[in-house]
C-alpha cells in the first residue's frame, strides 16, 4: 500500500462502527421523545434537542461520551431561577426524573451541570439542559456549583463553522482532529477534544497543503506537530472556532508533540525504501488504528 492508502485506512480505522452509530441514536430519540413529552405535550423524537461536544461536531472516535442539549421552555427557567437557593441543583434532579421515566434501570446521576446516564455498553450520556436565548442560537445553562449560578455556551456557532471549514478544506479538518484524537489516547496528552478541534482549525487555516488528500497526511501530521510544539506552554486558553468561547489547556501537551514531531520525521525518511518500518512508527505515534 502507498502512504496515500496507509492513512486513508487509518482514518476509516476511525471511525464509529454503523451499529454504534445506530445505538447511539436510538438513544437520543428516547430521551429527545421523553423531553418533548414532559415539557412540550409532544412526542417528538428531533425537536427540542442537538448533538453538541465532539460527537456534535464530527471530531470524535470510537466515543464513549456523547454530549446532547435539551432545550427546556423559558417558564422553567423562571421556575426555578425563582428559588431562593442553588435552584440549578433542582432542575438537574428535575430532569433527572424526567429521564429516568424512560430508563428506570439505567445509572443516572447529576454532575454539576449536566444529567449523566450511563449504559452498560459504556456509552455514557451528558445530557445539558438549556434555555435558547434571545440571540436565538446561544443557550443559558445551569451549573450547581459554588452553590448555583447559569452560565452561557454557543455550540452550535462551533459546530457550523468546523462543519464550513472542513468542507472548504477538502474534509481534511476533521480526519486532523480525528488523527489528534488517536494521539492524545496513544500518548495519554491532557489535552480537551475542543482544544483538539480549536488547535487543528488554526492550524490549518495557514497550512500550505489543506486542499490536499491522503498523500499528504505525513506533511500534513509533521507539520501539526511542528506547530503543538511551538504553543508557548504559558498560554492558558485559545478562542474556539465560531464561538470564541475560551478553551483552556489542561496541562502541557507540547513535549509529546515535540516527541511525535520527530518520529514523524523518522517515518516519512523510511517511507520510500522501508515502508515497514515507516508504518511502525506512524503507529507508534497514533497506535494500533493504523495499519500495520
Amino acid at each position: 500500500m502507498s502512504v496515500s492508502n496507509w492513512f486513508e485506512t487509518f482514518c476509516g480505522n476511525l471511525r464509529m462502527s454503523s451499529g454504534t452509530v445506530s445505538d447511539i441514536q436510538t438513544r437520543y430519540k428516547s430521551i429527545t421523545r421523553r423531553i418533548n413529552i414532559d415539557y412540550y405535550g409532544t412526542i417528538s423524537e428531533t425537536s427540542n434537542s442537538l448533538y453538541v461536544g465532539s460527537y456534535g461536531r464530527g471530531t470524535d472516535i470510537f466515543t464513549s461520551d456523547i454530549d446532547i442539549i435539551v432545550k427546556l421552555p423559558y417558564s422553567t427557567y423562571t421556575k426555578f431561577n425563582g428559588y431562593l437557593s442553588n435552584g440549578q441543583s433542582a432542575l438537574l434532579k428535575e430532569v433527572r426524573d424526567v429521564i429516568k421515566k424512560t430508563y428506570s434501570t439505567t445509572h443516572l446521576r447529576g454532575d454539576g451541570q449536566v444529567v449523566v446516564l450511563s449504559f452498560t455498553d459504556g456509552i455514557r450520556y451528558e445530557i445539558l439542559p438549556a434555555f435558547i436565548n434571545k440571540d436565538g442560537i446561544s443557550y443559558t445553562y445551569p451549573d450547581t456549583n459554588n452553590g448555583g449560578s447559569w452560565k452561557t455556551t454557543n455550540p452550535k456557532a462551533e459546530i457550523d463553522e468546523i462543519n464550513r471549514a472542513n468542507k472548504e478544506w477538502n474534509k481534511n479538518l476533521k480526519r486532523l482532529c480525528r488523527m489528534a484524537r488517536a494521539w492524545k489516547s496513544k500518548w495519554s496528552v491532557p489535552i480537551s477534544g475542543l482544544l483538539i478541534d480549536t488547535l487543528a482549525y488554526n492550524f490549518m487555516k495557514n497550512w500550505g497543503n489543506k486542499d490536499k488528500s491522503y498523500l499528504y497526511y505525513d506533511f500534513m501530521s509533521r507539520d501539526f506537530f511542528a506547530y503543538l510544539k511551538n504553543r508557548d506552554t504559558e498560554t492558558s486558553y485559545w478562542l474556539a472556532p465560531g464561538s470564541n468561547q475560551r478553551v483552556y489547556r489542561t496541562g502541557k501537551f507540547e513535549y509529546k508533540a515535540k516527541q511525535c514531531y520527530n518520529i514523524s520525521l523518522e517515518a516519512i525518511e523510511k517511507e520510500k525504501d522501508y515502508p515497514y518500518t515507516a508504518k511502525s512508527k506512524w503507529r507508534e505515534i497514533y497506535g494500533t488504528k493504523f495499519p500495520s
